[in-house]
Parts: C-alpha cells; sequence; structure tokens
C-alpha cells in the first residue's frame, strides 16, 4: 500500500517532466538528410491545407520515433533502405530529387510505390503511410481542434433544469 501511495505521488511530478528533448529516440538511426526528406515525404501524404500538414505538426519526428523505438530491426533497415532510394526513385519518376519535385510529381510517386510489383517499395510506404496517419491524428492539434476529443467520456451536468411536457 505503501508502494501504491507513494507511486500515485510521484506520478504527476514525473509526468510534468516530459519536455520534447526528454522524449527524443535515444537511438538516431537515420541521418539529417534523411529525416528532412521523410518530413517532405509527410508532407505530401497529408499536405497543408485550411488545416496543417504533417509536416508542421512534426509527424515525421513521430514516425522516426515509432520505427526506431518499437519496429525490429528488420523494419528499421526497409526503412532506411527506403529513404536511402526515394531520390533514386524520383530521379527515374521525374528526373529530379523528391524534394525538388512539385505536388503532382511527388504524389505520382507515392502512387507508383503504393501499386508496385516490388514489395520492398510497397512495404517502406505502407509503413510510412500508416505512421503518418497515425501521427497526423493523435497530434495535439487535430485532438483538440478536428476531433475535439475530450479526455473523460462525455460530461456530467448536474444541475439542468427539468421541463414538464
Amino acid at each position: 500500500m505503501a508502494g501504491a501511495v507513494g507511486g500515485l505521488i510521484s506520478l504527476p511530478a514525473w509526468a510534468n517532466g516530459w519536455t520534447a528533448e526528454s522524449i527524443r529516440s535515444s537511438q538516431l538511426f537515420i541521418t539529417y538528410g534523411q529525416t528532412e526528406l521523410l518530413a517532405e515525404m509527410v508532407e505530401t501524404i497529408i499536405p497543408a491545407t485550411d488545416t496543417p500538414g504533417a509536416k508542421a505538426l512534426n509527424v515525421h519526428q513521430f514516425v522516426q520515433k515509432m520505427v526506431a523505438d518499437c519496429y525490429d530491426k528488420t523494419a528499421q533497415d526497409r526503412f532506411k533502405n527506403g529513404l536511402d532510394s526515394l531520390d533514386g526513385w524520383a530521379q527515374k519518376s521525374f528526373g529530379k530529387a523528391f524534394a525538388q519535385g512539385d505536388v503532382a510529381q511527388r504524389t505520382g510517386l507515392m502512387t507508383q510505390l503504393a501499386k508496385s510489383d516490388d514489395s520492398a517499395q510497397k512495404d517502406f510506404y505502407s509503413l510510412v503511410k500508416g505512421l503518418t496517419i497515425r501521427g497526423y491524428m493523435t497530434s495535439e492539434y487535430v485532438m483538440t481542434n478536428l476531433t475535439h476529443y475530450q479526455f473523460i467520456p462525455g460530461h456530467y451536468y448536474g444541475c439542468v433544469p427539468v421541463s414538464k411536457k
């Protein structure tokens, strides 16, 4: 009982100590250039419209952290190889690096990856797309401004007027 009480007392201090630096992945497994390429890729998947895009909400950091911390070595290698190959695929598709392509060219390349016969390309795209959607939909901006998520389900309105019918 004493351990449970001590844990409950220390829990708020522990949770309030979280910062962006403390939750960053200790395992930096992709380079800065790959991080920028990933940011452009997630922005292509969910672009900015009247709401912020995936890049503005740092979804690329979420994708990177999830792959680094939650996926096995095989998936991490497939992810890194996909990022390494993305510019090569873009050169073949539209003759420029991925980041230099316009929206239509990038979207066309994403469609090619999704429909590819090569399982490595398809798996890479599926992994990034799935994590991008998850990261975007669970971001603070989307949860508070678009889905109006409430941490406690429903409200209790204890004092409401009652009318006779």
